[in-house]
């Protein structure tokens, strides 16, 4: 079955001017903090997934007034998590799996991804998203404000490779069982220009050259076995940075292994990041939550019916009562730390 070229999904779901405008404005926000420019702190917040349309325009409309309310000293991006990377098997994103149901109805889980991202665009709401299959990216990646490539891929020449492409920042995650040198040295790629073979517009394979990505950045997301958002890993990470002349910033990623699963958890890894830039860590710009509409998660029910409304279906996440009070909480702290600097 051939699927739609992507030039043809974004004739359906186009971006008007304003919201051009807008994506290309917030990709420039995040350079500056990236660059250090900006001395606010880059969040990368939101579901774990976007497995509702609705529900994700709903925790979207609720974000933007938050973000708003913070914006002196964070500059707030939505996680939108199109499809999901999986150890063994599970539910692979709305991309892959749409309907929920086992059916794998991509083409219509290529017009969902599509036209959520438009209208958070519209909306005036900043996205994020990991990369996974590199075929998607010419769907999308004229929408998405920050990319990842996840613990699974970071050692995947070919998402390096996609890395040095994209026209937005990329965070490289440390790999599952924690090694942070295998994102150091996907940085150290992506950052570079090379010929590789991509998928155009028009859904042909085709021979590309990228000018490679100066603002490639390392997060640390823990691993299996323990946590890395501690102040001697994260030196021990600037220090591996410098020494192969890549800038020294990173972003700390309070959920995955660095809560060891226990989603409350997150606000540990939360306020102990905060801590550290308040003691005078510079190079720690960004923090990473998973938090939905409600706390927990949920597995997918033979009836589709009985969904809990607003809970995630992948990794369990924060609330949005208890993200909005961490924002205003830190944000209070930093500009504090902002007004003395």
């Amino acid at each position: 079955m051939h699927l739609i070229p992507p030039i043809d999904l974004k004739g359906q779901y186009p971006l008007s001017r304003k919201a051009e405008e807008f994506v290309a404005k917030s990709r420039q926000l995040v350079i500056q903090i990236l660059e250090k420019q900006d001395p606010r702190l880059l969040v990368i917040v939101g579901p774990c997934s976007i497995h509702n349309v609705e529900e994700g325009l709903e925790y979207a409309k609720q974000l933007k007034k938050l973000a708003k309310e913070v914006e002196d000293s964070c500059f707030v991006v939505m996680r939108a998590y199109l499809e999901k990377p999986r150890t063994r098997q599970g539910w692979k994103g709305i991309v892959h799996d749409p309907h929920l149901n086992g059916s794998h109805d991509i083409s219509q889980g290529l017009a969902y991804a599509r036209s959520f991202l438009t209208q958070l665009a519209e909306m005036g709401v900043p996205a994020a998203t990991e990369f996974l299959t590199p075929h998607l990216a010419p769907y999308i990646e004229d929408l998405i404000t920050w990319g990842c490539i996840g613990a699974r891929t970071t050692s995947s020449q070919v998402h390096r490779l996609l890395a040095s492409h994209l026209p937005m920042p990329v965070g490289f995650k440390n790999t599952v069982d924690g090694n942070i040198s295998c994102a150091i040295n996907g940085v150290h790629v992506a950052r570079h220009p090379h010929m590789f073979m991509h998928i155009c517009e028009t859904g042909k394979l085709r021979q590309v050259k990228s000018v490679g990505n100066p603002h490639a950045h390392v997060i640390l997301r823990g691993s299996n076995t323990g946590t890395n958002y501690n102040a001697e890993t994260v030196q021990k990470t600037l220090t591996e940075l410098r020494q192969l002349e890549l800038p020294p910033r990173l972003l700390i990623d309070c959920s995955h292994g660095n809560c060891q699963g226990q989603y409350f958890k997150q606000k540990e890894v939360f306020q102990n990041v905060i801590e550290q830039i308040q003691q005078g860590n510079s190079h720690i710009l960004g923090i990473m939550l998973e938090s939905d509409l409600e706390a927990g998660s949920q597995k997918i029910p033979a009836h589709l019916e009985e969904l809990q409304q607003g809970v995630s279906i992948t990794d369990p996440c924060l609330d949005f009562s208890t993200t909005a009070e961490l924002l205003t909480s830190v944000s209070s702290l930093m500009s504090m730390s902002l007004t003395h600097n």
